[in-house]
């Protein structure tokens, strides 16, 4: 909430217009004005009469040393309700502009103080000069009660310029009602009523097109086979149909049984001559190779797991196929609830798919030569003296400073419940390169939003300061790579969890069944990509049961899954193992311990926080927020 009232109150004597929101009471207003009245007559007393008369029903808080002797400035009044009166003095008139005097920096100061210029901008115009009476103002009062009410709920300067211009000639009528097309004229764009037009008949045009149907004539088809007919090579064919046909036309006529023949005058040949074959299957190297045999896969047998008939550890083990579990895997854990409400939902999954493999003959169709060949020639040689760097990466020119916010996420599950969580966060800085900018330090000022959620910021004092009310002031020089200006902590209350995780376990007998369940949270901007699920064995496996499938590290007695991508809204994933330990659940006099460990990253434009940065000012373009990025810092699960 910027300004609340403007009123024109004269050093001496009553007030001449008050103009309010219509949400704001004209009692309040008036009591700001009365307030701010009592404390002009309080300073322009000596200080001992000020002492001796003042009356103490009111007090004020004022900035700077005496700030209602200078021509502009600004004061809290107020007992009770507090506000903060912005005046300007113009010859014998105070122009006011009065809004909240909350400490909480939700009032932007300088937004009213930008209004209250309007406003003396609107007086000076109505009254031809600085020389600002109550007289004249009278003779424009309807014309400066309407234009300070256009003021008070926003106006641009292209509009204002215009107000002022008309506010003598025009009257009030245009003055009011020039808002609509008043800046597209000054700017020289069109109206819409002017282009409307021509929009109706474009899609009237593309309508009609879309509608129709060409047939080509005839007489086009039959010289378009011409041309082909010159430009494409004779066919075998035809060749073959002209050699028979000369052949009769030569046996048709009487041959002379004593003439000599006509090989003698041919000269010797090699071979009887090469012949070009024009069969383009003659190249092909599938054809050429179709003879080969290619072995084939091990018999369906192989690929079965092998049953385990021992007492504590009986079971299907091996083969090459995990995905598809025995129901006893699938009955270890059951009975829990939903993912967000209060147990993950543990019901059987579908089974990993697997790619479509590519048909050919095993590779061998990677032997084959041609012309393919010379375009990635072509490419070799012109990225030849190319830097590796440049080819893997398309670098972009800075159009002028950038930030961005990176976040790190902390969290701890005991089985379904948060037991810890933390989220931290770190506002950084690029400047333009040196080699760009040279000595030039880069300077300006931003507002950070969103902040309700936070606990605590840090800012680095020799690159940043605070202004106050959210907004802050850069000076630094430019440097090659980013740098931390602020950082800043969440309450844990309100810190948000991109991934919820579960960790259950089973000690029966002599085997262990461990799960994880995951699920996203639904109100993520975009879906995690890349997860990494850790799971810490108590034990040197020998022998082995996952699902789905997982890399297993016995130096560091690590189980890795990678999940390419978790949902918003999907069903909750599952991650089982099954494995033998050395002791059963009734000699143990503790429990073994599990723990899970979870690494994820992601950018956006947001960030996870909803802490986000703007420009100082509206419109104003100082630098270029780029993409946020999160992720994960220690987040367990056990």
């Amino acid at each position: 909430m910027s300004c609340l009232a403007l009123s024109l109150q004269p050093v001496n004597g009553s007030d001449i217009l008050l103009q309010t929101r219509e949400w704001f009471p004209p009692a309040r207003a008036l009591v700001a004005l009365s307030a701010f009245r009592h404390t002009r007559f309080s300073y322009a007393k000596p200080s001992a009469a000020a002492a001796a008369d003042a009356d103490p029903s009111y007090s004020s808080d004022f900035i700077g040393d005496d700030p209602l002797a200078a021509s502009s400035g600004q004061v809290i009044v107020g007992v009770e309700s507090r506000y903060r009166v912005i005046y300007r003095l113009v010859n014998s008139i105070y122009i006011l502009g009065i809004t909240t005097a909350d400490h909480d920096n939700s009032v932007n100061v300088f937004e009213c103080i930008h209004i209250v210029n309007q406003a003396v901008s609107v007086v000076v115009a109505a009254c031809r000069g600085v020389d600002v009476t109550p007289e004249k103002l009278g003779r424009k009062y309807a014309e400066i009660y309407m234009a300070l009410d256009i003021v008070l709920r926003g106006v641009s300067s292209i509009r204002l310029s215009a107000m002022l211009s008309s506010m003598h000639g025009d009257g009030i009528a245009k003055m009011v009602h020039s808002g609509i097309d008043t800046e597209s004229k000054i700017r020289g764009a069109d109206s819409w009523a002017g282009l409307e037009v021509h929009s109706n008949e474009h899609l009237a045009g593309i309508e009609v097109f879309s509608r129709t149907r060409f047939e080509v004539p005839p007489e086009t088809l039959a010289a378009g086979d011409e041309v082909v007919a010159t430009i494409a090579p004779v066919t075998q064919t035809e060749q073959s149909d002209s050699q028979d046909t000369k052949g009769e036309e030569e046996s048709e006529g009487p041959k002379d049984p004593f003439a000599a023949s006509d090989a003698l005058n041919k000269p010797a040949e090699l071979v009887s001559g090469f012949k070009k074959n024009r069969d383009p299957s003659a190249t092909d190297l599938t054809v050429a190779l179709a003879g080969l045999e290619v072995p084939t896969l091990p018999p369906a047998e192989a690929t079965q797991s092998t049953h385990i008939g021992v007492e504590g550890f009986e079971g299907e083990y091996g083969g090459i196929e995990f995905g598809n579990e025995q129901a006893s895997l699938g009955e270890t854990f059951e009975g829990f609830g939903e993912a967000w409400g209060g147990g993950l939902d543990p019901s059987e999954y579908v089974g990993p798919t697997k790619a479509p493999k590519p048909q050919g003959l095993g590779g061998l169709e990677l032997l084959q030569t041609g012309d393919s060949d010379a375009p990635k020639a072509a490419v070799g040689k012109a990225a030849e003296g190319t830097p590796l760097e440049n080819l893997l990466v398309k670098k972009t020119e800075m159009k002028g400073p950038e930030m961005y916010i990176s976040e790190e996420i902390n969290a701890e599950f005991r089985e379904s419940l948060l037991a810890r969580v933390g989220l931290t966060g770190v506002v950084y800085l690029r400047t333009v390169p040196p080699k760009t900018a040279g000595d030039k330090e880069t300077e300006f000022s931003f507002r950070v939003d969103g902040t309700s959620a936070v606990k605590r910021f840090v800012m680095q004092s020799t690159r940043v300061s605070s202004l106050g009310n959210g907004l802050f002031h850069v000076r630094t020089a430019p440097s090659d790579e980013p740098m931390p200006i602020l950082k800043y902590s969440l309450l844990p209350r309100l810190t948000p969890l991109p991934l919820r995780v579960r960790l259950t376990k089973r000690h029966s007998g002599t085997l262990l069944s461990v799960m994880i369940q995951y699920a996203s949270n639904p109100e993520l901007p975009t879906p995690l990509h890349d997860v990494t699920f850790i799971l810490k064995l108590p034990v040197d496996p020998s022998l082995l049961k996952v699902s789905p499938k997982a890399m297993l590290n016995r130096s560091e007695r690590e189980l890795k899954w990678l999940v390419p991508e978790i949902p918003l809204n999907g069903a909750p994933g599952k991650l089982r193992v099954r494995m033998p330990v050395d002791t059963s659940a009734d000699e143990l006099d503790e429990e073994i311990e599990v723990v899970g460990y979870v690494k994820f990253s992601s950018q956006h434009t947001s960030s996870l926080s909803g802490v986000c940065l703007r420009p100082a000012s509206e419109g104003k373009t100082d630098f270029y927020e780029v993409n946020h990025k999160y992720e994960s810092g220690v987040y367990t699960c056990n």
